[in-house]
């Protein structure tokens, strides 16, 4: 069945209706679009907000940095060149192999990745229409582990080890203020 809404065609296709994965699928994005909508504020988005995270606990490769995040080394590459731009990050030399760049969280991206994390945000997107926030997280933890290990056996990203990973549970960031 079809209708039809300012000359587009809709199938008309109860959401209730549709299988898991597409579900879950709709469900990402859509949070996704909200959480990147916060996330505007401080010219970040959800894939940038990991990086600040993940090097909050430490200076890393790119290449390092795309294992920890779990995405294609280009797709990292843009990444950092973004948060560089925006001041978040500094890439240098390794001092100890000249060979090495590392990326380096700022300050700046500390600061901001402190207050762009804000917590209540990051839930709100789910305690007016969940009931069982936890119980939701547990799921989707166990998904992510599960199908990391499957795609990414080798790297060191949240889905792979039971420690707290990024963007899940960032590291305590300590700020030097005064």
């Amino acid at each position: 069945m079809a209708a039809r809404r300012r000359g587009y065609l809709y199938l008309v296709d109860p959401v209730d209706g549709w299988p898991t994965g597409r579900l879950l699928s709709a469900a990402a994005r859509l949070v996704e679009h909200e959480w990147n909508g916060h996330l505007a504020h401080w010219d970040l988005n959800h894939a940038s907000l990991a990086v600040l995270h993940v090097l909050s606990a430490g200076a890393m490769t790119q290449r390092e940095l795309a294992g920890a995040v779990q995405v294609e080394d280009q797709t990292m590459s843009r990444t950092v060149e973004r948060l560089e731009r925006s001041g978040y990050v500094e890439r240098r030399r390794d001092p100890e192999d000249r060979r090495r760049v590392v990326v380096n969280i700022t300050e700046s991206g500390r600061r901001t990745c402190l207050r762009a994390s804000d917590l209540e945000v990051a839930e709100g997107f789910f305690t007016d229409c969940v009931e069982d926030v936890e119980g939701l997280r547990r799921a989707l933890v166990a998904l992510v582990r599960h199908h990391s290990r499957k795609r990414w056996p080798d790297a060191a990203g949240p889905g792979v080890h039971d420690r707290a990973g990024p963007p899940l549970d960032p590291p305590p960031v300590t700020l030097n203020v005064g």
